[in-house]
Order: structure tokens, then sequence, then C-alpha cells
């Protein structure tokens, strides 16, 4: 088990392989489809983005409603696929983490190569067990999205397997 500070080094990046079971641990952005297809209209209409991906992990989440004195409600992942339309362009941007279930299209992978970033994925089924792991919220950009927000997580020892790594490589079958 690697435990990983959050954002990613290029050295944590390279270090990693396909299959290795990771806990990460610091600041991550939770965002689903309705928030990466505000932020590719933003690149597309040329406008700047609301927030800065450069070097970030989005964690494909939309948590549902938090219990009383609860940080966030239940947080499992997001079927990734759903968000391939508009990864290349956020991995062009810098984004270097994204995490999800699920297989990712030629493209992204491609995509992952040649930006030099990684794919995690998580256990879909645990999200109570995931939420635990959260232990801040803060929301960012696009609240009239609802859960589908972006939002900042503060994460401690979450756990994600490497499902591409920088070269390609895939456990996804």
């Amino acid at each position: 088990m690697k435990h990983i500070r959050l954002p990613l080094t290029e050295a944590d990046i390279a270090a990693l392989q396909a299959g290795d079971e990771v806990l990460l641990s610091g600041p991550l952005y939770a965002a689903r489809d309705a928030a990466h297809q505000r932020l590719c209209r933003c690149l597309q209409e040329g406008k700047p983005l609301p927030v800065e991906l450069a070097g970030e992990t989005i964690y494909y989440v939309g948590p549902s409603p938090a219990k009383p004195g609860e940080v966030i409600g239940s947080a499992g992942p997001t079927t990734s696929y759903r968000m391939d339309p508009y990864t290349p362009p956020l991995l062009a941007l810098g984004l270097k983490g994204m995490i999800g279930k699920g297989r990712r299209s030629a493209e992204v992978v491609q995509a992952i190569r040649e930006h030099g970033a990684v794919y995690f994925i998580t256990i879909g089924g645990a999200a109570a067990l995931l939420a635990e792991a959260v232990k801040k919220k803060t929301p960012v950009c696009y609240e009239d999205l609802g859960p589908e927000a972006i939002c900042r997580l503060e994460v401690e020892n979450f756990y994600a397997i490497v499902g591409i790594d920088s070269r390609g490589n895939t456990i996804i079958r």
C-alpha cells in the first residue's frame, strides 16, 4: 500500500504502476458530468475556468446530502466513461489525477500517456465507507448543480487502485 499526499507530484505519478493500491490524503476536487460539460464550454468559449485544475485530482462523485453532524453524505464513484468527452482537454490544462470507476476510452488513455497523468479506480457500492475518508467539503463553483457542483474535498487515507498509470498500462478489462 502506497501513501500519497495530494496534490500529486511528477515523481508520485512516475512511480505508480497499474494495480498499485494507494491511500490518498490531501485536497482534491469533486465533479461530475454537468460540471465537466460547463468547464469545457468555458474552454470552447475562450473564457477562464472558475477553478485552477493544473496539478489537481478530480473525484468523479456526486455525494448525497450530509446527515446532521457529517461532512458529506454517501460518496461513491461515478462511472468514469461519462467524463471521457471532456477529459482530454482538462488533461491538456494540467489535470494530473482522476478517480472513478470503470473503463476509459482509447482517447483518454492516450491523453493520460501524453500528459503524464493517472487514473485511479475505487470501490463502487462502498459509498458510505468512502465518505468516512472525507474530512472537509467546500463548495467552489456551479452550486446550482446541487450534488454535481464542484467542491474541494480534503481526504485522509482515501482508498484507490491505480487503474491506468502514466504509461497507459491498465488493470481494467
